[in-house]
Order: C-alpha cells, then structure tokens, then sequence
C-alpha cells in the first residue's frame, strides 16, 4: 500500500476529517453520504468520476487500528478480499492509502443490507432457497481458496441491483495458516447468535465446519423470520 499523501479535498484536521458529499479522493472518487460506521472505520457510497460507478470505500483509521494493536488483521483482511473473486462474494476493486487512512474501495451493493429485509418479515421458501443457494456458493469457494469467514450473519450479507446476495466483511475471517497443529482454529469471535457451540465453549473449531453452522443459522432466519436461539446469556 503506497502511502500517497492525504489528498482528500475538503478534509479539517484531527483523526477523523469531516468529508463533505463534494470531497474527492485521489481525484479518482467523488464521496457521497456516510452509509455506517464502526470503532475504526466509516464507509461512504462514492462515484468513480471517470466511469461514473458507484462504489462503496471503507475509510480505516490507521491510529485507531495501531492503537488497538490490529493491523495485521487489516493487512489480512486486504489480502483475503483479494484473492476471492465471486460473484456473491463484495468485490475489492482497490486499496489506496495516506498517512492517516486506508481506504478499501469496494463493490457498491445498492440493495443494503440482508438483515435490514429480513427485519421487516419472513422470506418465503423460494426466496430463502435462493439466498440460502447463493450463500452456500461463496461460502464453498471461501474455503476452496482458505478462507474462512466467521461472522456470518444478515448484517454482514448485501443485495445488489438485481437482489442477488453479496458477502461482506471479512474483518475477523481467518486462513489456512492460522490453523494450529492440532487441526483447529482457536480465536473467540463472531456474533453469539451465529457462531457454532464450540466457540461459545472456548474449544478449538474447524473454521469451515463452523462457517456451515452459521449458514445454517442465516437459513433459520430468512425463513422463520427469528432466530432460533435469541438468549441474553448465550455467552455464559
């Protein structure tokens, strides 16, 4: 990641610049609204001003990520998204970088958030075994190239143009390598209400046997229209 200056036009001073719908990074993308944001990023929709494209660009903050001792996993998460290429899978176009940010410019799913539909009621049958379908595909190629998610979940699911399913976030998405040498993966992450029995038990998992659970979960949800485990106390 080249580190190219802190170019965004419009930008003030301080860890987080308030970034106008006029500002433009690089001078390739115009940024439009703020769609969310976390402990150490915000995401904008954006227009590519040579093609016109929406995307979407994740802004990291490199001092916050410093500060709590995860870049490595930034830098995973970068490599991660771009050795995956599916059509049901957020496509990372580039990463650009200055002093302060790095910026993930992505796939820009116009159709939001699974989660936000499910909200509003039950799928039919159809509809969930087509989502299911989808889900099912990435995931299967995830783990084809080594790549296990692990936060599998209607949040982290987009719809694009044309409602077809998009995974998202690949933030605490494990490889290959992280494996120990007995076989298993032992890092505590993921949302309760999706994540395997043996997570929650502090065991050590199979990152692709426990992605499957969570799909699982996802199938419960787009179906019945409620989790089938909804308990305060998941974790204790």
């Amino acid at each position: 990641m080249a580190d190219t200056g802190d170019t965004a036009s419009s930008s003030r001073t301080g860890d987080w610049p308030e970034l106008s719908s006029e500002a433009t990074l690089f001078g390739k993308y115009e940024l439009g609204k703020l769609l969310g944001c976390g402990a150490f990023a915000k995401v904008y929709h954006a227009r590519d001003v040579d093609s016109g494209q929406s995307v979407a660009i994740k802004a990291v903050s490199k001092k916050k990520v410093l500060k709590g001792g995860f870049m490595a996993h930034v830098k995973r998460e970068i490599a991660i998204m771009r050795r995956l290429r599916h059509p049901n899978i957020v496509k990372l176009i580039e990463v650009l970088a200055t002093k302060t940010k790095v910026y993930f410019v992505m796939e820009f799913a116009k159709g939001g958030e699974l989660f936000t539909r499910i909200s509003r009621g039950r799928f039919s049958e159809d509809l969930s075994r087509r989502y299911f379908q989808q889900l099912i595909s990435a995931v299967r190629f995830c783990h084809s190239r080594g790549v296990f998610h692990r936060d599998l979940k209607p949040e982290n699911l987009l719809l694009d143009d044309n409602w077809n399913l998009k995974i998202t976030d690949f933030g605490l998405s494990a490889v290959t390598d992280q494996i120990r040498p007995d076989g298993l993966l032992h890092t505590l992450c993921g949302t309760p209400a999706y994540v395997a029995p043996e997570i929650l038990a502090k065991k050590g998992y199979d990152g692709a046997k426990v992605d499957v659970w969570s799909c699982g979960i996802v199938l419960y949800v787009l179906h019945a229209g409620y989790l089938p485990f909804n308990d305060a106390n998941l974790m204790v």
